[in-house]
C-alpha cells in the first residue's frame, strides 16, 4: 500500500507547506531590463591535455536507449517524444564538449562584470552523460554589445582518488570527471580560491581546490538520517522486483542552490524538490529542505530550515546572500514557452507550446526570520515572465503571438538556474539551456545560454 496511501504525517506536513506557502507569498516588486546578453548553443570546448580517448565528441549515448552512436550530428535533438516533443535543430553526438547547461553563478571577487558559473552533468542523467566533462567557467557578459566572453575554464577532476566510489575515467592519471560521476548543480566560489559545489546524485556537497581537484566529498546528512537519491552509487537495482530500494531525495531533486554567507563561515543548501515522506512515495509537504554546513570542517552543523515553494512552483533553480541575512532564490515551473503560444484547441506542436512557462520569479527571504515550523519568511519577488523593458534593451522576443507588449520582456525557460546580486540595484540571472533538449525562447530552436541583467532595487531593498 506504500504506492498508493500517504502517510498521515505527510499529508499533515503538505498541508502546512500549502499554508506556509500562501501565507509567505511576499509582495511583488517591478523588474526592469537593463542588459541582455547570450552565449550561442552551439559553443564547444576541445578536452584538457591528458584527456583520456574519447572525449572529443560528446553525447554519443544521449540517444533513446542508451546506445552510443558514434556519427557526430545523426540523432537530432528535441524537447521530448511525440505527440508533445518540439525539434531543437541541434543534433548529436557533438564534436567537442559543449559549454552549457549553466547551473549556479557568483561574482569572481575583484573583477567587476565577471562571474563563475557551472555547467551541469551534461546530457541530463547518469546513464547519458560519461563522455560529457564536467567544468566550470569564468564568463564576462558585455550587456552593450550582448555577448559573452569566456576567459578560463576549469576541468573537474580526482587525480587523488578522494571521490570514494568508482568514476568513469578511474585508470588514467588525470581522472577528469564526468555527467555520469556527478551532476553538479550550485557552485561557491570560497576566500582561499577554492569552490565547494552542490550536486545532485548523492546528492553530495563537493570541495575543490583552485583547480577543480577534489579535496572532500561529503555526503547529505538531516536529523541525523543519511539522504539518498536513487542514482546514490550505493544503491542498486534489487534482484528481485518485488524489492524496494530506500531513499528519499528525488531524482534531479538534489542540491540546486546552495548559499554562503559573506562572513564565509556557513554554507546553506538547499535542494531542489520536496524530499519523499519517509516509507512513502508522497512528497512531505510543499517545502524544501535547507541544510547548514560548516566549509572549514566540511561537516553538517545539524541546524536546518525550510523552503516554501510558491503556489505553481515545482522547484527552485538557484540561491545566494546578498547580505547576513537575506538571499534570493528563484521559484519555477516545469514550463518553456511564452503563453502567448499555447497549444489550444486542434493545434499541436511544434506549431505551439504544450506546456508554456507560467511561474518564473525571483524571491527574496530572509534567512534570519524562522517562523515556529521552521519556515523562513519571503520577502517579496520579481516576475521573470514580465519584465519591463522600456528601453527596447531585448535582444530577442522570441516566438510569440502577434500583438504582445513590446515594452515586456519573458524568461520563458524550462530551467532558470542563475541568480547574484550586481550591486545595490541590479541582479544578473541566466538560464540552464539543456542542450539540446529545451526550446523556450524559440518553438523549434535549441535555447541559448541568455544573461539578463534587471534593475530591481525594491526587491533588493525589502525587509
Amino acid at each position: 500500500m506504500r504506492g498508493i496511501m500517504m502517510a498521515a504525517g505527510a499529508a499533515a506536513a503538505l498541508a502546512l507547506g500549502v499554508a506556509a506557502a500562501a501565507a509567505q507569498d511576499g509582495q511583488r516588486f517591478e523588474a526592469t531590463l537593463a542588459g541582455h546578453a547570450v552565449l550561442p548553443a552551439a559553443t564547444f570546448t576541445a578536452p584538457p591535455a591528458g584527456a583520456p580517448p574519447g572525449f572529443a565528441a560528446s553525447g554519443r549515448f544521449a540517444t533513446p536507449g542508451g546506445a552510443r552512436v558514434e556519427q557526430p550530428e545523426t540523432v537530432p535533438g528535441s524537447t521530448g517524444t511525440a505527440p508533445n516533443g518540439r525539434p531543437t535543430g541541434l543534433s548529436l553526438p557533438f564534436r567537442g564538449q559543449p559549454v552549457q547547461g549553466f547551473s549556479g553563478i557568483k561574482p569572481v571577487a575583484g573583477e567587476p562584470g565577471a562571474y563563475w558559473v557551472l555547467t551541469d552533468n551534461g546530457f541530463g542523467n547518469r546513464r547519458n552523460s560519461p563522455d560529457a566533462l564536467l567544468m566550470l567557467h569564468k564568463l564576462r557578459p558585455d550587456f552593450r554589445a550582448g555577448t559573452v566572453a569566456i576567459e578560463r575554464t576549469i576541468f573537474l577532476s580526482d587525480p587523488d582518488r578522494r571521490v570514494p566510489f568508482h568514476i568513469v575515467t578511474d585508470p588514467s592519471p588525470t581522472r577528469l570527471l564526468t555527467g555520469a560521476d556527478f551532476d553538479p548543480e550550485s557552485i561557491q566560489p570560497m576566500p582561499d580560491g577554492t569552490f565547494w559545489i552542490g550536486e545532485e546524485f548523492g546528492p553530495y556537497l563537493i570541495h575543490l581546490d583552485a583547480e577543480g581537484r577534489v579535496r572532500r566529498v561529503v555526503e547529505t546528512r538531516l536529523d541525523g538520517e543519511v539522504i539518498r537519491s536513487p542514482d546514490h552509487p550505493a544503491l542498486g537495482v534489487p534482484a528481485t522486483p518485488t524489492a524496494g530500494v530506500a531513499f528519499r531525495a528525488r531524482r534531479s531533486g538534489g542540491y540546486e542552490g546552495m548559499a554562503l554567507t559573506p562572513d564565509g563561515s556557513r554554507l546553506w543548501a538547499m535542494l531542489e524538490q520536496p524530499l519523499f515522506a519517509p516509507g512513502t512515495d508522497q512528497p512531505e509537504g510543499r517545502f524544501l529542505r535547507v541544510i547548514e554546513l560548516d566549509p572549514a570542517r566540511g561537516e553538517w552543523t545539524g541546524r536546518s530550515v525550510r523552503f516554501a515553494l510558491a503556489e505553481g512552483a515545482t522547484a527552485i533553480g538557484d540561491f545566494n546572500f546578498i547580505d547576513d541575512r537575506r538571499a534570493l532564490v528563484i521559484e519555477r515551473d516545469n514550463g518553456e514557452g511564452d503563453p502567448s503560444l499555447a497549444c489550444a484547441g486542434d493545434q499541436t506542436p511544434p506549431a505551439c507550446f504544450h506546456n508554456p512557462a507560467r511561474m518564473k520569479r525571483v524571491t527574496l527571504v530572509d534567512m534570519g526570520q524562522v517562523d515556529a515550523e521552521g519556515f523562513v519568511r519571503k520577502l517579496g519577488h520579481i516576475d521573470l515572465m514580465a519584465i519591463r523593458d522600456p528601453e527596447g534593451l531585448a535582444r530577442t522576443g522570441g516566438d510569440r503571438a502577434p500583438g504582445q507588449p513590446r515594452d515586456r520582456f519573458a524568461f520563458p525557460f524550462f530551467t532558470i538556474e542563475n541568480v547574484a546580486q550586481v550591486d545595490a540595484d541590479h541582479i544578473i540571472v541566466a538560464n540552464d539551456n539543456n542542450l539540446p533538449f529545451s526550446a523556450g525562447r524559440h518553438l523549434t530552436r535549441a535555447d541559448d545560454n541568455e544573461f539578463i541583467l534587471l534593475r530591481v532595487p525594491d526587491l533588493l531593498r525589502a525587509r
